[in-house]
């Protein structure tokens, strides 16, 4: 994309190109160059310095909404939005929790199958070997569990079972 404007200026300071593209004097620029952040600015500023310490404090899981509910329980009056601004700005997020669903108990006592395969999985003729595996899948009437056995030869299913418990039925049937 071509400039027209800037090229032929070329031969001028940045500062006064930067200024006759803004349309404002190089006077007004180093004034407010040199001008005292507002008081808007410096409160934001100490503002800012409490969300980071209370968002910190809470451990980083307090999104703008309980970060503005701690200061104000700490009497420092602020409004949501402008905790929710702040936060923004210095990048701070909540984190959400993992939770973890458990759908396995082990049994540590129980016997583990021997590796047949050693990690051969491929095979010469149809029906020689076979592999099996379990999954869970959410439906919104809870867990259902699927076991599936696959022909090695052909990739092809052999059988496979869903069932809404996981025990050795579920791996019998498929």
């Amino acid at each position: 994309m071509s400039y027209p404007f800037i090229a032929q200026h070329r031969h001028e300071y940045p500062i006064t190109l930067m200024c006759r593209v803004l349309q404002v004097s190089v006077s007004g620029y180093y004034a407010w160059c040199k001008r005292p952040p507002s008081q808007h600015s410096r409160k934001d500023a100490h503002l800012a310095e409490q969300v980071k310490n209370a968002f910190q404090a809470n451990r980083g899981v307090y999104g703008s909404p309980r970060v503005h509910a701690e200061l104000q329980a700490q009497g420092i009056p602020c409004a949501r939005k402008r905790v929710a601004r702040l936060m923004r700005e210095q990048g701070l997020a909540a984190r959400k929790p993992c939770h973890h669903t458990i759908t396995t108990h082990s049994d540590p006592s129980a016997q583990v199958a021997p590796n047949l395969l050693q990690r051969d999985f491929s095979a010469e003729e149809p029906d020689t070997k076979w592999v099996a595996d379990t999954t869970y899948i959410w439906t919104a009437e809870g867990w259902l569990y699927l076991a599936v056995v696959l022909d090695l030869f052909s990739r092809m299913v052999v059988g496979w079972s869903m069932a809404a418990m996981q025990d050795a039925s579920l791996v019998v049937q498929a």
